[in-house]
């Protein structure tokens, strides 16, 4: 079994975070590593509180997952603060399995879970690292179809096409971007991998209560 390191925050609700990373990851027979950067208090309709955790207990975390536990891909969401954004990018092995970003700024609910100065920080670290693709989402569009832009460097634009489905549920940016991960710890190449990630997204849609 493939593991997907996940470095997030939890969410008291269950809907997103952590625990939707995790849910995603063990609906797609993946093993979920856990690096808990924030506890969060929300809910679907509001977002209460928010507890940073030390950067530098972020940073052993990670240290001590990366030392012990095989990591096939890494899949890095809420990061809260700019101190946290820099332990996170100085810890990143040097040669790192495939790395999803989901630059996650706002909760659905209101809240803010990366600061202004964390936002420019983690411009620079992304640039650092090198991005070699971007998959720019459609799901808050309109039309038919929900389409995604898949920009990779080394391949034409592919465009990703679904159903629009009128359902709501929070996390749908946290399970999409850990199926891609779990699909590139499996060995996937990307384009099949953020393929996959969409179906089951848009299945968790269809099966919204």
């Amino acid at each position: 079994m493939s593991s997907v390191l996940v470095i997030a925050g939890s969410d008291s609700s269950g809907g997103a975070g952590l625990t939707r990373d995790v849910r995603t990851l063990t609906q797609l027979d993946t093993r979920a590593l856990c690096v808990v950067t924030a506890v969060t208090a929300q809910s679907d309709r509001q977002f209460t509180a928010v507890h940073v955790v030390p950067a530098e207990i972020v940073q052993a975390q990670m240290t001590a997952t990366l030392a012990t536990c095989r990591v096939d891909a890494i899949k890095i969401g809420m990061l809260a603060t700019r101190a946290t954004v820099l332990a996170v990018a100085a810890t990143l092995p040097a040669t790192a399995p495939p790395l999803v970003l989901d630059p996650v700024l706002a909760s659905s609910s209101g809240g803010e879970l990366l600061d202004e100065a964390g936002r420019s920080a983690l411009c620079a670290a992304l640039l650092a690292f090198g991005p070699q693709a971007v998959l720019l989402k459609g799901g808050h569009g309109e039309g038919p179809e929900a389409t995604d832009l898949l920009l990779a460097s080394n391949a034409p634009p592919r465009w990703l096409r679904a159903p629009r489905i009128s359902a709501v549920r929070r996390g749908t940016g946290c399970a999409l971007s850990s199926a891609i991960a779990a699909g590139l710890a499996a060995g996937l190449e990307l384009t099949t991998a953020c393929e996959r990630a969409k179906q089951h997204v848009t299945r968790m849609l269809q099966h919204a209560d």
